[in-house]
């Protein structure tokens, strides 16, 4: 089976895995207890807390452990919107973010405040021009992802940042979920103020994240109960993931260069063989890529993410189908993957809702090579040839 859903969780490293249980098994002690024991593992996690700032260039005490992606993106969102309330009651965010950003925002809303969901173009990029638009005197955050995680569409973090330096009481966060690891992440340089990242999205274990904090902001705590993580995330910390985790962001952080390199080449021999499929209608620019092959310079996009629609046809019954010949792909992100409705992501791209109803995601990690790419070609077409008898509307019968 050949494995293409990096964007849904990734292989951990055996290194990684040997880590987790070695901690597991050695440091069970609490962290927060006062003993020999405890002292040992709240060391470990200071080196894990030091190895991310030392990696991201930034300070120890302001990376802040959490549960992953979700718990990371809510207590920014939030966290940061309660907090400062008293400056304004103005949101931005974009109509394509992931569901733990999306939806954070819209319970802030049933709170009383006011959220601009900037639009994006139909390759699925934000225009700076409107973030600066929908900018206001009230507005406190400004929370955009850097690599959309359905299309792969890479979003204007720098030039957000450099916006909003001439705007000190507005914060930005990042959700950096799908890009730490794959593309140069710098926080501190690109006047991030708020960066999420998790651990199972870069070769870690499941259940493990990180939110950077820049130096002299305070978020409202999601959690109450315990002193840990600076008063912002109560509750015992996951010694065994934190430390796991850390050894895979180092892992992913030394070779990105590398794999950056690698990955766009596998892309783009990708993109040639979808294009080879006429039934199929990839997502984002056309393939007037440079060599980098990030695309055009207003329409970039991520290594690992290949998106294609096949309009009029049923997404699971493709993902099914494919899986029957040894690949294993999916629609959109997995937290709405079960979802039967059109992609609140591609609509927003102006998709009508036959392209938006039948979107593939080839999500490509560490472990492929161009044969691999070669034979998911191959079995994508035979997929396509065997579908296409089928009628619109037909699509939901046995394959």
């Amino acid at each position: 089976m050949l494995y293409f859903d990096h964007c849904a969780s990734t292989p951990p490293h055996e290194e990684v895995i040997r880590t987790l249980a070695d901690v597991m098994k050695l440091h069970y002690a609490n962290p927060s207890s006062i003993h020999r024991s405890g002292a040992e593992a709240g060391k470990l996690i200071e080196r894990a807390r030091a190895l991310a700032a030392e990696l991201f260039g930034t300070k120890p005490r302001e990376w802040i452990f959490t549960s992953g992606g979700t718990e990371s993106n809510n207590l920014a969102i939030k966290g940061a919107a309660r907090a400062f309330r008293s400056r304004g009651n103005h949101l931005i965010t974009s109509q394509i973010e992931h569901p733990s950003v999306y939806e954070a925002f819209r319970s802030l809303e049933r709170e009383g405040f006011r959220v601009t969901y900037v639009p994006v173009s139909e390759t699925g990029h934000v225009d700076v021009r409107d973030v600066e638009a929908a900018l206001t005197e009230s507005t406190i955050l400004v929370s955009m992802m850097h690599v959309n995680n359905e299309t792969g569409a890479i979003q204007p973090i720098e030039a957000v940042g450099r916006l909003l330096r001439s705007k000190p009481r507005t914060l930005f966060h990042v959700d950096g979920v799908q890009s730490a690891g794959k593309l140069a992440l710098h926080p501190d340089g690109w006047g991030i103020d708020l960066l999420t990242v998790s651990a199972h999205k870069l070769r870690g274990p499941k259940g493990a994240g990180w939110l950077y904090v820049r130096e002299g902001i305070g978020l409202e705590p999601l959690l109450h109960g315990g002193e840990q993580e600076g008063g912002m995330r109560a509750g015992t910390e996951n010694v065994p993931a934190i430390v796991a985790s850390a050894k895979a962001l180092r892992l992913a952080l030394e070779s990105q260069p590398g794999r950056e390199k690698r990955m766009y080449a596998l892309r783009e021999r990708l993109l040639r063989g979808i294009g080879g499929i006429p039934e199929l209608a990839p997502s984002g620019p056309a393939a007037d890529t440079d060599q980098g092959g990030r695309g055009t310079t207003a329409a970039p996009m991520a290594p690992h993410i290949v998106h294609f629609c096949y309009p009029g046809m049923k997404p699971e019954v493709t993902i099914h189908l494919l899986e029957k010949h040894g690949i294993t792909a999916s629609t959109k992100s997995a937290c709405s993957s079960k979802q039967d409705k059109p992609s609140r992501v591609l609509l927003a791209m102006g998709r009508d809702s036959a392209s938006a109803g039948g979107g593939i995601r080839l999500s490509l990690g560490d472990e492929h090579n161009e044969r691999d790419i070669d034979q998911l070609t191959e079995r994508l077409a035979a997929v396509v040839e065997k579908l296409k008898p089928l009628q619109k509307g037909s699509a939901d019968r046995d394959v």
